[in-house]
């Protein structure tokens, strides 16, 4: 842990470099079939080729993340997203720019994303002290605010002034100087169990995992409120823009504008995050978090005025972090080294299929009814489900304590 300052500053610096060139492509994909569709269901299959790749590979990658060097793993993701982001840009210099083309590179992305998550969850233990996890992940919360402050404005900017084949060239770009990066200055020895010699298969490791959550009750409980939060999630997350689009106008800058302020929330509540570090117990300050996403989210179907809805879209941002650091450093704290990725695996599967799910639910009905009644009804849902934690022994004495689980 001598030079863990010096690693956990390549390490963070290369993972923004990366992400601020994959944040240009996620706005300028997102954008374009916006702007050009206006269709709730082509945001749904678009949303549902960006995550379901994930939900597939996200145990068995999981699983590599605690065989293999977790470094290496995410060098090789950064560079499949690289790769097929290159081909999509040639694609479209030739000409091909079916909207096909840009669920496919969804897709692919998605399955880079799968690779990288539970690698980069499982591997920052390894790079910081325990006792400095919350600041640290505080501090990654507020460099991705900071990305996803910059990158829309800075995308919209390039849509105006060039295609969208010039971002996708930043975004190889990015992702190369992120590689070299890990490749020559970060040196992170291996983990315990990457150095082992494996005795057992990829299904027994994947079967070890499942059996490590199911002997734990903080776990259970932890995954089933995270799947019903990210399916209520869906349409604060997804379908905004284009409430946005259909509700103020079509325009460039309102899209911008919404990414701006919720990207400001997100840095606002990292640094806050940082400072504070939350209730003593991490289920309280993941409580006020769910309130405030619920209660903004019901905000935002009934304002008419789009300044104000502006503000309470920053309060979505804000809370963001608010509730993902205390509940990643709760993972990170309480499950043991060698199941880690297995663990964020298995918490990437559950993401990845529960927002698609409240997609294939919410889109359609979204070109029925207007997206108002949506953000209301599911604001409410919110809301009443951050109370539900209050409810829960389990996770309340979870949240009070620091020590890991033991592995029976």
């Amino acid at each position: 842990m001598d030079n863990w300052k010096r690693n956990i500053v390549l390490f963070l610096g290369s993972q923004t470099i990366s992400l601020f060139g994959s944040s240009l492509v996620q706005y300028a994909i997102m954008w374009y079939i916006t702007l050009n569709t206006q269709s709730g269901i082509m945001m749904t299959i678009s949303i549902i080729c960006g995550f379901v790749p994930t939900f597939f590979l996200s145990p068995i990658a999981g699983v590599w993340a605690d065989r293999y060097n977790r470094k290496i793993l995410i060098i090789l993701s950064d560079g499949l997203i690289a790769i097929s982001t290159l081909i999509l840009a040639i694609l479209f210099l030739m000409g091909h720019d079916s909207l096909w083309l840009l669920f496919v590179i969804s897709a692919v992305r998605a399955i880079g994303a799968g690779i990288q998550t539970p690698a980069v969850g499982a591997i920052l233990p390894q790079i910081v002290p325990e006792e400095k996890l919350t600041k640290i992940n505080s501090a990654n919360g507020s460099i991705q605010a900071i990305v996803m402050l910059v990158s829309p404005m800075a995308s919209g900017a390039l849509l105006t002034m060039a295609s969208i084949e010039a971002i996708l060239f930043i975004d190889v770009i990015t992702a190369t100087i992120a590689i070299l990066t890990l490749l020559v200055f970060l040196d992170i020895p291996a983990h315990a169990k990457a150095l082992q010699k494996q005795t057992t298969s990829y299904f027994n490791d994947l079967q070890q995992g499942f059996t490590y959550i199911k002997n734990h009750e903080f776990l259970k409980k932890f995954f089933l409120f995270f799947a019903f939060f990210f399916i209520l999630a869906a349409p604060v997350s997804f379908l905004t823009p284009l409430q946005v689009t259909r509700s103020f106008g079509n325009d460039v800058w309102r899209l911008t504008a919404i990414e701006i302020t919720f990207a400001l929330g997100m840095l606002i509540g990292g640094i806050f995050m940082a400072s504070w570090g939350g209730f003593k117990n991490k289920v309280h300050t993941m409580t006020l978090a769910a309130l405030l996403i619920g209660g903004s989210t019901f905000s935002l179907g009934i304002i008419p005025v789009f300044w104000l809805y502006l503000i309470f879209m920053g309060i979505v941002g804000l809370a963001i972090p608010i509730f993902n650091i205390p509940a990643t450093v709760l993972l990170q704290e309480k499950v043991e080294g060698d199941y880690l990725g297995r663990v964020f695996g298995v918490l990437g599967m559950i993401s990845t299929s529960m927002m698609p799910l409240g997609m294939l639910i919410f889109g359609p009905i979204a070109d029925v009814i207007q997206i108002e009644w949506l953000l209301i009804g599911t604001g409410l849902l919110l809301c009443i489900q951050g109370f539900v934690l209050l409810r829960s022994k389990t996770l309340l004495v979870a949240g009070a304590s620091n020590p890991k689980e033991p592995s029976s």
